[in-house]
Order: C-alpha cells, then sequence, then structure tokens
C-alpha cells in the first residue's frame, strides 16, 4: 500500500492547452488495462527531455534521443507503451521503435521523425507490433482535450496507483498550467534524467531555456529518489511546453519564468517522491538530508550511501534502531578524507550520534519510536563545507521480493 500517497482526484489534473491526450487497451502484455497512451502536441511546441545512463538504454530512448536532435525539439507526438521494455532487443527493436514512429506519424498526418517512443515493462522481450498498431489507432480515434488520470493509467507497470500532479501560475496576466504523470515503483534509481515522467505547459519556452530546465529539474527530483539503486535501461523525463496560452518566457531574467521554473520543480518533486512512495513493498518514505559537505557531489554520495545500504533499508522495515548501520554507510560512501570525529547524525529531532559515536542523551526508545513513523528524516552534518542534498528512498521489505520473484508471471 503506498505510503501517504492517494490516487488524484481527475479533476485535480488539470488540461494543457496544446497537448491532446488518447490511451487504449491493446493488450500488450494484461488484458483488460489501458497500456497504450499518445499525446498530440501543438504545433510550435517545443520539448526538451534527458534519458537514462545505463549503456543497455533501450530501443525507444535511442531514438528518442535521434529525433529530439534532428528536430531541434520540434516534436509533435509521444507514444508510450506498458507491458515491454523493448530493451535488450538488439537491431528488431530499434525496427520496432522506429516503425511505431511511423505507425503513428502516419495516423496523425507528420513525419515519424516527429515522434517520440517509450516503452516500459519486461526487458529482453520484442514488442509485439501487431497488438500495439491496433492500440496506436485505437488511441489515435481517443484524442481529446485532455485525461491526464487515463494517461497515468496507461503508462503504470508495478505501480499499485497512478501518479499525477499539478499547478498554475499567473505570467503576464495570464494564468498557466503545469501537469506531469510519472511512473515506475521498482528498478528506480534515475540517473540521467524502470521510470518514467512527463510534464506539459501551456507557456511557451525557448528551446534552449527548456533544455537548461529540464536538466536542473531532473537532478533536483527524478535524480534525487530510489527506491532499490537500480538504473533502469528506459528511464526518461520530458518537459513540452505547448505555448497555447500566449504566456512566453525565453530567458531566466523575463518577467514570470522564476515563478514558472519553481511550478515545474515542484510538479517534479511530487511525482517522483510519488515513485518512492509507491516504491514495491514500501512502508516507510525516508528522507535523507545531507548537509555542509564539501561539494554537491560529496553530500550526494554520501545519501545515496545511506539509501542504498539494504542493512539501512531492512532496519527501517523493522523499526529497528540499529543506527549504527548509517554511520557505516557514511564512512563507506567514497570521502576520503572524511573527518567522522566532527560528524552529526540525527533521527527526525533525535540527536544519535556526535564525535564519533553516539550522542551521550541518545535513548534506543527514541530512536525506535521515530523509526515507527510511516515518514522519517535522517539528517547528517559533515562539518566540512557549505553544500547540501536530499534523497527520498523507502524501506525494504518481504513484499518487495515477492513482487520481484512474480513480476513475469
Amino acid at each position: 500500500m503506498p505510503v501517504n500517497l492517494v490516487t488524484p482526484a481527475r479533476e485535480s489534473l488539470l488540461p494543457v492547452a496544446g497537448v491532446e491526450i488518447g490511451t487504449a487497451r491493446a493488450a500488450i502484455r494484461k488484458q483488460g488495462r489501458r497500456d497504450v497512451l499518445v499525446m498530440r502536441l501543438a504545433e510550435g511546441s517545443t520539448v526538451a527531455g534527458v534519458f537514462t545512463t545505463n549503456r543497455f538504454r533501450a530501443a525507444p530512448v535511442r531514438v528518442c534521443q535521434e529525433h529530439l536532435a534532428g528536430s531541434g525539439g520540434a516534436i509533435r507526438a509521444l507514444l508510450v507503451n506498458t507491458g515491454c521494455a523493448n530493451a535488450g532487443t538488439g537491431e528488431p527493436g530499434l525496427a520496432n521503435a522506429r516503425r511505431s514512429c511511423e505507425l503513428l506519424g502516419q495516423a496523425l498526418g507528420f513525419a515519424a521523425d516527429r515522434v517520440l517512443p517509450f516503452s516500459t515493462g519486461v526487458i529482453l522481450e520484442h514488442l509485439p507490433m501487431d497488438r500495439l498498431s491496433a492500440g496506436i489507432s485505437a488511441a489515435v480515434a481517443d484524442l481529446g482535450a485532455g485525461d491526464w488520470l487515463d494517461a497515468a493509467e496507461a503508462i503504470m507497470t508495478t505501480d499499485t496507483i497512478p501518479k499525477g500532479e499539478s499547478a498554475q501560475v499567473s505570467i503576464g496576466g495570464r494564468t498557466v498550467t503545469v501537469t506531469g504523470i510519472s511512473k515506475g515503483a521498482g528498478m528506480i534509481r534515475p540517473n540521467m534524467a524502470t521510470m518514467l515522467g512527463y510534464m506539459a505547459t501551456d507557456a511557451a519556452i525557448a528551446q534552449p531555456l527548456l533544455e537548461r530546465w529540464v536538466r536542473e529539474i531532473a537532478d533536483r527530483s527524478f535524480n534525487r529518489v530510489t527506491v532499490d539503486g537500480d538504473t533502469s535501461t528506459n528511464d526518461s523525463l520530458v518537459l513540452v511546453a505547448s505555448g497555447a496560452s500566449g504566456a512566453s518566457v525565453a530567458s531566466e531574467s523575463d518577467p514570470g519564468a522564476a515563478e514558472l521554473k519553481a511550478a515545474l520543480l515542484a510538479v517534479a518533486q511530487k511525482l517522483a517522491q510519488a515513485l518512492v512512495r509507491d516504491g514495491e513493498g514500501a512502508t516507510k518514505f525516508i528522507t535523507i538530508d545531507v548537509e555542509q559537505a564539501a561539494s554537491p557531489e560529496e553530500a550526494a554520495a554520501v545519501a545515496y550511501a545511506i539509501a542504498h545500504s539494504p542493512l539501512v533499508k531492512t532496519a527501517f522495515f523493522a523499526s529497528d534502531p540499529n543506527l549504527g548501520r548509517i554511520l557505516a554507510a557514511i564512512g563507506y560512501s567514497g570521502v576520503a578524507d572524511l573527518d567522522v570525529d566532527r560528524i552529526e547524525v540525527f533521527l527526525d529531532e533525535v540527536h544519535v550520534a556526535t564525535r564519533g559515536g553516539r550522542h551521550p542523551d541518545y535513548r534506543e526508545e527514541d530512536g525506535q519510536r521515530v523509526m515507527k513513523q510511516s515518514e522519517i528524516r535522517v539528517r547528517v552534518l559533515l562539518a566540512r563545507g557549505e553544500h547540501a542534498t536530499t534523497v527520498w528512498t523507502c524501506d525494504l521489505s518481504h513484499d518487495y521480493v515477492s513482487i520481484n520473484a512474480d513480476y513475469r508471471s
């Protein structure tokens, strides 16, 4: 059951002018569920994306990168299927990804290289092109002003609930909408940018600015969550700016740019945190704050060492205040000249460690009280500088093993 996360109300996911949505049930892997999504974008939309750093990147990721580079961001449609990742499929997988773009392009009346394809699901299996083709036709027939909740449902794999978020800001007297959806519950350690995220706004954002923002936003949201430390072959985050509201930003200094970027980041962080809250088998949502680091990279290294430790994660699941496991993770994080005698560690408000050892006022019953909560904060002060970062993660339960043992059944 997701940790303090519920299915968003349909009316809370606001339509984005210039973005049409259609879904279909194509039985890519399972009967009766939405598994194909098409988004048609208004002419003049700008699009930017960031993708997995896994060297075994999936065929659709490779095609997306080719089409974005070749079009300069002038993309007209997104195509997503769930049930099959089309990863580890060699040349036939690339051919199928490109063929799917041709099919959608033909249906909508523009070139195949104006389509971005995305797939998620089982690796080492080929797309069932006959079913996908039928699903594309059905999704195109379903295109409309946009039901983002249906879209969120259509991209799910082991997710237990759809994930979506909306926000609005005012720019130059015009109301600007931001809406996004994401999927992922396992194989989650986005490092780009199994995780998919799609965000759209009806503001116009100049292509160079959009490309910079999508990277910065990814680094402060999707690149700061982890469920199990596994970076998927298919991770993708795409940001669309349709321009249909009439509001426009071309640089960071433009009126409204700061407010729009903040709204985009807020939506992205909510979507990213939702992946962790719905992590496979998760019972606890854990925020790890590392402060006073010598660099952003150092702060991230320490935070991820804690977040990825199976011993730390299982202790959280058991509500066992075996907090020496956190100290051990900090110690092997790769900071070569770390002075452990200067480190302070807190569990929520409970001061756990100081001067290289247990804080004299720490009591195990205080640690256990915090560990029993569904939301927990770990705070580490390194006393090395002024840099900080936050990573969101979850515990590791019996259900995680069961879900992944039975994933293909």
